[in-house]
């Protein structure tokens, strides 16, 4: 591109003014067309805040670095090629994969293969075919979610994150199970994101385990409202907040036998106005979490 200096005018320079604009570094009644002392001052803002070299112009790096942080998610079809997609959209994607249990490593803004693992894991959890490619179907089950992700960066978490966890995963044996179809989900989804996580974790629902349930895991009955359990067995009801990784853990302590055994009950099958399985989800995701943290030695 043409080099944009100061008294320029045009649409190239609109075009660049309307980029910072959206990006909060000029105010919408100060596009004018002309490259003026205001969208300097604003392009030598927005190079600081990206790393870049102040300057008084816009060239190719300034020009490509606008571009990068312009995108937001689902702006374009995303997938794995040379050289790498990059920018703001594809650090949106990492951090709303992380946050719900599929770790992009350092969120860096570059699609590389960790990001395409990621991908696909969420695509095979999600029931969508896994050829790792962010597209319309994968953008629609991730906005789907949003409640579970919007606004927090990385894992999903109060205190540790499960997606950073892996080590709980693989030290501490759980057969998760419920008495109904949308427990069953729960628990099922719950594993999903345990395995996509490590998989060599121990965290696993009743139907993936390959041999009945050992005297050493810790069996952890997920129930609905008006489900009858052992009464022997501690029971916590869910919570989106506070103590209820703290509950938890006091459960684990207490539960007796062999298998030991805890409960945790749902508040019921609808989470806000999340249809059921967009509920089942969040309550995988919020419990993981908070089960890692009550297990880990961190509370």
């Amino acid at each position: 591109m043409d080099v944009i200096r100061k008294d320029d005018a045009g649409a190239a320079v609109q075009d660049v003014q309307q980029k910072l604009a959206a990006l909060g570094f000029l105010e919408e009644e100060q596009i004018s067309g002309v490259f003026d002392d205001t969208t300097i001052a604003a392009v030598e803002a927005f190079c600081r805040a990206h790393a870049l070299s102040p300057v008084q112009q816009v060239d190719d790096a300034v020009w490509a670095a606008l571009l990068d942080a312009s995108f937001t998610l689902g702006d374009r079809t995303l997938y794995l090629r040379m050289p790498h997609f990059h920018g703001n959209d594809v650090r949106e994607l990492q951090n709303a994969l992380g946050a719900l249990g599929f770790p992009c490593g350092d969120g860096d803004g570059i699609f590389g293969a960790t990001t395409e693992a990621a991908v696909r894991k969420f695509q095979t959890n999600m029931g969508l075919p896994t050829d790792g490619i962010a597209g319309a179907f994968t953008y629609r089950a991730i906005r789907n979610l949003h409640h579970s992700w919007d606004g927090k960066h990385g894992p999903a978490t109060a205190h540790m994150g499960f997606a950073r966890a892996a080590d709980v995963l693989e030290k501490n044996a759980l057969c998760l199970f419920g008495t109904c179809e949308f427990t069953r989900s729960v628990a099922a989804r719950m594993s999903n994101l345990a395995l996509a996580t490590s998989p060599t974790a121990k965290i696993l629902s009743a139907d993936s385990l390959l041999v009945a349930p050992d005297e050493e895991m810790l069996l952890v009955h997920i129930i609905l409202p008006g489900t009858a359990t052992d009464e022997s067995a501690p029971l916590v009801e869910f919570t989106e907040e506070g103590p209820f990784a703290l509950r938890l853990r006091s459960a684990i302590s207490a539960a007796t036998g062999k298998p030991r055994r805890i409960a945790i009950r749902l508040p019921g099958q609808q989470w806000e106005d999340a249809g059921e399985g967009r509920s089942a989800q969040h309550y995988a995701i919020t419990m993981l979490d908070a089960l890692c943290t009550a297990l880990s030695s961190d509370v």
